[in-house]
This record gives C-alpha cells, sequence and structure tokens, in this order.
C-alpha cells in the first residue's frame, strides 16, 4: 500500500458509520447555519480543551476557517490601520495575512532553532509603540514557549494571541493552548489534527466579554438579530462540519496519542542517524505531532526529497520560503534562523494510521536516500 504523508481515507473508513449519523441527524433537522449542531460541537471542543487543564472556563466559538479566526481575534483586539502585529516569519501566510487585511503591520521576529517557534527574545526586540498584539504560532503541533513571552507580553502590555491550527490538544506547563493567551484560533482544514470535510475553524477564550465580542464580530457586528453595533464580518461553521467535527473530536484523544506513538518510533529509527535532526521535545510541551520534520543538510535537502519520491515515500517541505521575502509582506530584517529553517526542513508522513512498519519503511528510505544523495552532493 502506498504510504501518504496524511491518510484521510484510512480516517474516513474508522469513522463512516458514525460521520453518516451525524450528517443524517443534521438532514433531519434542517438546521445548516449555526443552530444546535454548531452549540454541540462548540460546548465539545471547550469541554475538550477544559479537560486538558484550563484553569477557567474555555469559550469555544465556530468559525468559517482558521484564517477568519486570526483576522476575527485581531479584530476583537481593536487591531487596525497603523498597528503593528509581531509574528514569525516561519509560517504559513495567514498568520500575517490576517494582520494585513486589517490595515496593520506584520511586524518578523526570528524563531527557536531547537522548536521552531517564535523567539521571545526576537520579539522584545521588535516590539515598538505601535505594536498592538503578538502572535505566536505553535508550529508543527508544540507550543511556542508561552512563559517567556507572557513575560515579554505582560511587561509591555501586549495581549497574546495563539494561531494553534496545527496543535490543538497541545499543552505547555500543563496547561491548554489556546488558554495561554488572550485567545486562541483553530483551522480544521482536512488535514489538521482535528479536521472537517471542508473548511472550518474556531477560536478559544477563557475571557467572556472577548467571547462576546468574538462572537458579535463574527455575526456582521451583531449581538442580536438585525442590531448591528460593530463593523463585523460573515463567518460560519456550518451545521454539516459541526456534525463532523464533533464525531472526529470524540476520536482525536487516540488519534493524538498515535501521532505521539509514531513520533517516538520515528525517534528511536533516527537516534543514531547523524546526518539529520530529530524534533526537539520541550519539557514543558506536550507536542501532538501535527508534522514530524527532520532538518537536514541544506544543500542536499531537495534532492533528498527527489529520492524518496522515487522510493515511494511522500515529503512536504513546510516553508521553502519565509514571509519576509514574500511581495506583500517584504521586510528588510535580519532573520537567520527563519532562513536556515526554510533552507533545511523535511516533514515526513504523519496521520494517525502510521503502522509500526509504516515507520520503518520511511526510516530506512530516508537512510538510503542519505547515504545515496549526501556522497553526490560533497563531490
Amino acid at each position: 500500500m502506498s504510504l501518504q504523508m496524511v491518510d484521510l481515507r484510512a480516517q474516513i473508513e474508522a469513522t463512516r458509520p458514525e460521520i453518516d449519523a451525524a450528517l443524517a441527524a443534521v438532514l433531519d433537522r434542517g438546521a445548516f447555519v449555526r443552530g444546535p449542531f454548531v452549540a454541540a460541537f462548540e460546548e465539545e471542543l471547550a469541554a475538550y480543551v477544559t479537560g486538558l487543564g484550563a484553569e477557567h472556563e474555555v469559550h469555544a466559538l465556530g468559525v468559517a476557517n482558521g484564517t477568519d479566526a486570526l483576522q476575527i481575534a485581531l479584530m476583537a483586539l481593536g487591531v487596525g490601520v497603523g498597528d503593528e502585529v509581531i509574528c514569525p516569519a516561519f509560517t504559513f501566510v495567514a498568520t500575517a495575512e490576517a494582520a494585513a487585511l486589517l490595515g496593520a503591520t506584520p511586524v518578523f521576529a526570528d524563531i527557536d532553532p531547537d522548536t521552531f517557534n517564535l523567539d521571545p527574545a526576537g520579539v522584545e526586540a521588535a516590539i515598538t509603540e505601535r505594536t498592538k498584539a503578538v502572535v505566536p504560532v505553535h508550529l508543527f503541533g508544540q507550543c511556542a514557549d508561552m512563559t517567556a513571552l507572557r513575560t515579554v507580553c505582560d511587561a509591555h502590555g501586549l495581549p497574546l494571541v495563539e494561531d494553534m491550527a496545527q496543535a490543538v490538544g497541545a499543552t505547555w506547563s500543563g496547561r491548554p493552548a489556546g488558554t495561554l493567551g488572550a485567545l486562541g484560533t483553530l483551522s480544521f482544514y482536512p488535514s489538521k489534527n482535528l479536521g472537517a470535510f471542508g473548511d472550518g475553524g474556531a477560536i478559544l477564550t477563557t475571557d467572556a466579554a472577548l467571547a462576546d465580542r468574538v462572537r458579535q464580530i463574527a455575526n456582521h457586528g451583531a449581538a442580536k438579530k438585525y442590531h448591528h453595533t460593530a463593523v463585523g464580518v460573515n463567518s460560519r461553521l456550518d451545521a454539516m462540519q459541526a456534525a463532523i467535527l464533533s464525531v472526529h473530536l470524540r476520536h482525536l484523544p487516540v488519534w493524538t496519542d498515535a501521532r505521539r506513538a509514531a513520533a517516538s518510533l520515528y525517534d528511536e529509527a533516527f537516534a543514531e542517524v547523524d546526518e539529520v535532526v530529530r524534533p526537539v521535545r520541550r519539557d514543558e510541551a506536550r507536542h501532538v505531532f501535527h508534522q514530524y520534520t527532520l532538518r537536514v543538510p541544506a544543500g542536499a535537502r531537495d534532492a533528498i526529497a527527489a529520492d524518496l519520491r522515487a522510493r515511494g515515500v511522500p515529503t512536504m517541505i513546510y516553508y521553502p520560503e519565509p514571509l519576509h521575502v514574500m511581495e506583500p509582506y517584504r521586510a528588510d530584517v535580519h532573520l537567520p534562523e527563519t532562513d536556515r529553517a526554510c533552507a533545511e526542513v523535511l516533514s515526513l508522513p504523519m496521520h494517525p494510521h502510521l503502522s509500526p512498519a509504516d515507520v520503518t519503511r520511511v526510516a530506512d528510505a530516508v537512510r538510503a536516500s542519505l547515504a545515496s544523495v549526501l556522497p553526490a552532493v560533497a563531490a
């Protein structure tokens, strides 16, 4: 059987009877926009996050997608024209895009070389009188250093928005992602750890007033129908996706354990392979492994990826180009760790349905590719 980066077919086969029943219930009820299925999922998601160790009650608010979640979160904090939002350049474009859509300027700080996450020292150096918020990305499934980031942000009176699109179920020092800052934003793109069968997103917060503000903004700025007291957007998680997500959420703890187990097998397989650097797990973090990402020699990375494809092993490069060199976000900033990561990272297949034999096959192929490619590149 061919290897997949993300095996959605196996996920569907494992949950098909539950999914069929959930979708039938939506059709029978005829409630497709907001309504009971969305409300039920929001409550279930809030309960799941709370159960991971939240110190306060969690509010979960469904929206149309992860980018909307980021934009609405920033809107709820009053980010607008002329403001600055600090974020990493080693991430998907949506993190910066959400700020730019509001007329704010994304300001890029470098990353920690071990975890690929936002470097707190770089954040502090980037703060100006125009800084309105800081958006760390919990990249690949591991939380950024929220202890240090909160220390920096609290000293400057700045809110943190956790971009946790890849990190549902992750924790930092025993507290769940999405509760460590003012707001947390989720994507339910199908390939995510908790994915829908289309687009979807959510915003988490432990601040009841912020939750009300988010809900209003996402509903055209209306706290009640036809009474629009703020400028808002139209961003709704539809009932079909909510019903699917309720099913997937019931499986998420087992799927997360399976990802972590596969990551441990990868770790063991590469323990004595000097040519690669394995993912670093921080002691304070519960890593949920949205991706399993190696560092390989920069000059050989693309050749290794091509060789692996020839051996039937898919790979992905998250992310080949940093945001600060892209035309809409171009900035004259020195981010050496970001640049180095873009040249070295290589992600291997990672999903809950990887078998030990699959991991062995991938690891054997990586070792064979290194032995084949590196001498040729060196020559």
